[in-house]
């Protein structure tokens, strides 16, 4: 007779040399928040194949004996970092060595073995092949990027994005030279927030930024230059204002609102689109006055006292959300970046926040993205969490199913007009 058992999810680890091996006998634990628990077969999917595997310094792997018993592993901790398009449910288990170092902008995603292969705590949230890597970062990029400003020779733009993508390896810069979907356009220099984990400007309290932010104003004539070159070339077009490598794009709106302008006097293709925080409302209404298509907003949780801990900005969720009322109201697609911690915003209250949010403001779109930090770093500066989990599967879910017209993705797609 077979036996009805469930296949074990084994815990893994790794040693000094970051060898990764699987510790039979030993149960597979994630963690939520600051709490550990056991990883079970609905929470994992089969690891995709361009994931990538880390351990994690001074952080001891932890697992669950099959008498129920929590032990701490000698060796490091496992993580997978997860490639765009999903979206990890929960993070690694661990214990926190005494005086250990801060881990670099990661998202860091539960990983174990389990029916002899490796799997992650992990949902699929969107299918897009333009952001596949195969399409990244070949060889004839740099071929590429001297056609460009040989076709561009004065703008600085170019230059500026021309580094992004050879050292940064950026996938919005390089579009610009691969002449296709989304390019990114960098305007401003300074930001209003001070997000813990800028991706562009980090002081020494967090981790070192992993791209460096622009040190210079393009006019408006070289925000035009560039973005008719790529609306008029590229399949799919796009410019974004908001990049990873600038500070909060609608600080600079006299310049792209101008530069909008001369774009659409020249062309009418493609579509013109800003990552931001909108917490600059003017800002945000002379953009959207100027041309505006589609726009992105940057989101951590729809409570003002967490909200707040994390963009420590000179402004208030109140103002984000008149920038979105506004954009929502001059018939602009809106989309929510809304960045992903498992144990913060899968939580009974942000739920039951993020519900009235859409009831007042019925934007078209959730890009939930994993927030890449150390988790004890994030827990650290955030109010405590004390309602109950509801798990992502079940938040993604609630929202869709009360408000079905919301797409739930991971990426920027191409709205028709």
């Amino acid at each position: 007779m077979a036996r009805n058992k469930r296949e074990p999810i084994i815990a893994l680890y790794a040693d000094e040399n970051g060898e990764i091996f699987d510790a039979p006998g030993i149960l597979a634990m994630g963690r939520e928040g600051d709490e550990l628990r056991l990883l079970t077969p609905e929470d994992l999917i089969p690891l995709p194949e361009s994931a990538d595997l880390m351990f994690l310094p001074d952080r001891q792997a932890v697992g669950m004996s099959q008498e129920g018993e929590v032990l701490t592993l000698t060796g490091n901790a496992v993580s997978a970092i997860l490639p765009a398009g999903y979206t990890r449910t929960m993070m690694p288990a661990f214990q926190l060595d005494e005086d250990a170092s801060r881990l670099p902008l990661y998202g860091y995603t539960a990983v174990c073995v389990y029916k002899d292969q490796l799997y992650g705590a992990a949902i699929y949230t969107d299918e897009n092949h333009k952001w596949d890597p195969e399409h990244y970062n070949t060889k004839n990029l740099k071929r590429l990027v001297k056609q460009v400003k040989k076709d561009l020779p004065n703008n600085p733009l170019i230059d500026h994005l021309a580094n992004c993508s050879l050292e940064w390896h950026c996938c919005t810069a390089e579009n610009i030279f691969y002449r296709r979907w989304e390019c990114g356009i960098p305007t401003s220099p300074v930001c209003n927030a001070n997000c813990f984990g800028c991706i562009s400007l980090q002081p020494a309290e967090c981790c070192p930024s992993p791209q460096s932010r622009i040190k210079f104003r393009p006019t408006a004539e070289q925000i035009a230059e560039l973005g008719i070159y790529h609306l008029e070339n590229a399949p799919e077009g796009i410019i974004s204002f908001g990049q990873g490598c600038e500070g909060e794009p609608s600080l600079a709106a006299v310049n792209i609102s101008a530069g909008i302008k001369l774009i659409r006097e020249k062309t009418g293709k493609g579509q013109i689109n800003i990552n931001t925080n909108a917490g600059y409302t003017e800002g945000i209404k002379q953009i959207v006055d100027a041309g505006l298509d589609t726009m992105r907003v940057s989101i951590i949780s729809a409570i003002p006292e967490s909200y707040d801990a994390y963009y420590r900005s000179n402004y208030k969720l109140d103002n984000v959300k008149k920038s979105i009322r506004y954009a929502l109201d001059h018939g602009i697609y809106v989309s929510l970046n809304m960045l992903y911690f498992p144990g913060f915003n899968d939580r009974e209250d942000e739920l039951a926040a993020w519900k009235e949010f859409f009831r007042e403001l019925p934007v078209q779109m959730i890009q939930v993205r994993n927030l890449n930090i150390d988790p004890d770093a994030f827990l650290d500066i955030m109010p405590e969490q004390k309602a109950p989990f509801v798990g992502t599967r079940k938040f993604l879910s609630e929202l869709k199913k009360e408000f079905p017209q919301l797409v739930i993705g991971s990426f920027s797609h191409y709205v028709e007009g």
